[in-house]
């Protein structure tokens, strides 16, 4: 995006670096990384800088007003609540397809967001490697709010932990050893001391929580959540646990499961903003609009994509029985904009990372990732056997 410093990294670049990259993580992370790690970092311009900051603000408004929990009530599943949630989400991931404007601008446009945590170990860890294996310009950085590497670490450790020892919070997922980002629940352990901890493994004494390790109780107080319903009842559909999601227990929720569903695509109609493409709940339209060429089609509760539609008819709205749980949203067109060896141009993405402490008046913006993509959307199943593509860490001019 920024050519001059594009053309010095491309000029720099070979393979064998990016090998010795991957050989590095392997050798730090044994068998721990699942996912393909794109050969190059993400380059944002100031002025694009300041209109994705600004396209944040404007969802975050939203999410602040008062009556947001109400409108968002009916997000939740009836058989997915979870008991004593919290007065806001502890994270917020926010993505932007970077497009180009009417003017010929750069601008992102909202893809998606989600009160869910995301990958704030592992693009600790990544940006890192970056910067030792491959050109690094001056006056960038992969975070925000002043925040440094050493820094940023200090901050998330307040969002993660609260109050508690470590050794009383745990990361939570189903067979985090199976997880393609259990590379990030090894470094989020060895940053914060944040055991990762199976479902299946959680133990009841009432209404404390508990698991074994090395033969000792070891009581949980606070827990990281990295869980998804959605995961878990597509998947595991049968599953018996002595804890359920829903049992009224006491311990924190860094973040509350709620939240997921609340700050989700059911989300997006609410949102006014230049950076958001308008969105429409299928069961509220009187009518649809005559270039339904121009829209997508998305469930909204389905997680990783799944469902989504890109091309589709008005006998097809029509065939859906439950409008109430379908959205159609405005088609953005990715601008394929970084540059590769060949010179063949490739489309990005930029998630958007905020931490939000148990009394912060606002979420933080700390960090964020990247994504590379060739196909037709982002995401593993568009960009098989490509390269320069896959998961990446963007560095903002400051």
């Amino acid at each position: 995006m920024i050519p001059e410093i594009r053309h010095q990294f491309n000029a720099s670049f070979s393979q064998e670096k990016y090998e010795a990259l991957i050989a590095e993580i392997e050798k730090d992370f044994p068998k721990q990384l699942d996912f393909r790690v794109a050969e190059t970092p993400v380059f944002v311009p100031q002025a694009l800088k300041i209109k994705t900051l600004q396209a944040c603000n404007d969802i975050i408004d939203t999410l602040m007003k008062d009556d947001f929990k109400a409108k968002t009530e009916r997000a939740i599943p009836v058989n997915q609540f979870v008991p004593n949630e919290n007065s806001h989400t502890h994270f917020l991931a926010i993505d932007f397809a970077v497009c180009r404007g009417e003017n010929g601008e750069l601008t992102p446009q909202l893809i998606e967001l989600q009160g869910f945590p995301s990958l704030f170990g592992y693009q600790w860890y990544i940006g890192q490697k970056y910067k030792k294996f491959f050109y690094s310009p001056k006056n960038f950085s992969q975070y925000f709010n002043r925040l440094s590497m050493a820094s940023y670490v200090d901050e998330m450790k307040k969002v993660f932990l609260g109050e508690e020892k470590a050794e009383n919070v745990i990361l939570l997922e189903i067979y985090p050893e199976k997880q393609k980002t259990r590379l990030d629940f090894e470094i989020t352990k060895q940053l914060w001391g944040i055991e990762p901890v199976c479902y299946t493994k959680i133990k009841k004494d009432g209404r404390q929580l508990y698991y074994e390790k090395d033969g000792k109780r070891i009581d949980i107080k606070r827990i990281y959540n990295r869980l998804i319903f959605d995961d878990l009842l597509q998947n595991y559909p049968n599953l018996e646990t002595e804890f359920k999601l829903t049992d009224d227990v006491d311990v924190t929720w860094v973040t509350h499961p709620n939240w997921f569903f609340r700050i989700s695509k059911f989300t997006l109609p609410l949102l006014n903003s230049p950076y958001v493409p308008k969105s429409y709940y299928l069961s509220e339209l009187k009518e649809y609009p005559a270039d339904l060429e121009n829209y997508v089609l998305k469930p909204l509760f389905s997680f990783a994509g799944s469902g989504v539609k890109l091309n589709f008819t008005k006998d097809d709205l029509d065939a859906i029985t439950d409008k109430e749980n379908f959205l159609i949203q405005r088609k953005v067109k990715y601008e394929p904009i970084i540059e590769d060896l060949q010179g063949d141009l490739i489309k990005t993405e930029i998630r958007m990372l905020f931490a939000w402490a148990d009394n912060a008046k606002r979420p933080a913006l700390v960090t964020n990732l990247a994504r590379l993509s060739r196909g037709e959307m982002i995401g593993v199943n568009f960009n098989k056997n490509f390269d320069w593509v896959g998961g990446s860490c963007a560095f903002f001019e400051e």
